[in-house]
């Protein structure tokens, strides 16, 4: 029979065996919590990724911009005009002239011949043609501006992609606003239609508001005969502003007139007449 002492030292051993008992248990279930922790915060991250790569229905892949390679068939009036014009500038009203810009000589001015321009600018030199027989008056008007500086040093303001496709250029500020201080009658006829490679004069709503802004179409233009055609930009130059296109714009000018800033800038940086 075992004595009290006996008695004493297996009940301390039972007790030390159920105390190590109880700690394994408390250590398997932290060791289970934190893997399920673990397991947890992996799968959240790997269910996050998923979401946010994965391809929706709702954000289809941007269609890439057509743009027509074939140049449009050289404008030509229907009617000869004389071979010496007289063309009015007018001062506009409440707009006085940026850059010092002075109105040119109005009379006498040839309707025959063409004449070389060239844009350098940032992304490029931009060859242009003007040719007198189609817009003699905006054709004098720009070579004075250009012999003034009045292009050097600014931004085509405005790109349309949709619909009308054209790059708009000529503003003595990079929001489109300004002018040469004058105005003159559109040179059109009701035939007139435009398209890839033409060079046309901006004006606004008003009759007889052509001033110094002008418009390369590089692609589609279902426009009314209301803006003055004065010449071509050559192919190395419609490339370049191709690319601009391509490019895209901020929609700043959406939804009237249309378009926007090119995120692609283009800045003129001189420009000269050969």
């Amino acid at each position: 029979m075992p004595s009290n002492e006996q008695r004493r030292q297996a009940a301390k051993r039972k007790l030390a065996r159920q105390l190590e008992r109880r700690a394994q248990r408390a250590k398997r279930r932290r060791v289970i919590g934190i893997s399920s922790a673990v397991g947890g915060t992996v799968l959240v991250v790997a269910l996050i990724f998923w979401i946010t790569t994965m391809p929706t229905e709702t954000e289809p892949a941007a269609k890439p911009l057509e743009i027509p390679t074939e140049l449009a068939k050289p404008a030509t009036r229907p009617t000869p005009l004389p071979p010496k014009v007289t063309c009015e500038y007018k001062p506009t009203q409440g707009e006085p002239a940026a850059k010092g810009a002075k109105a040119p000589e109005g009379k006498d001015i040839s309707s025959t011949g063409t004449v070389k321009v060239n844009i350098e600018t940032n992304i490029g030199t931009l060859p242009l043609t003007l040719d007198r027989s189609l817009a003699p008056c905006a054709v004098n008007s720009m070579i004075s501006l250009v012999n003034q500086g009045y292009y050097n040093d600014s931004v085509c303001h405005r790109i349309s992609t949709e619909g009308l496709q054209m790059l708009q250029c000529g503003a003595p500020n990079p929001d489109g606003s300004g002018g040469p201080g004058y105005a003159f009658a559109e040179e059109v006829w009701p035939e007139l239609t435009y398209g890839r490679g033409y060079l046309a004069m901006a004006k606004t709503s008003a009759a007889n508001s052509t001033g110094g802004q002008f418009f390369i179409v590089y692609g589609n233009a279902a426009l009314s005969p209301d803006y003055s055609v004065f010449g071509t930009i050559g192919e190395d130059g419609l490339k370049l502003v191709d690319d601009v296109a391509r490019a895209g714009h901020d929609g700043s000018f959406d939804p009237n007139p249309g378009g926007g800033k090119p995120k692609k800038e283009v800045k003129f940086i001189k420009a000269t007449v050969s």
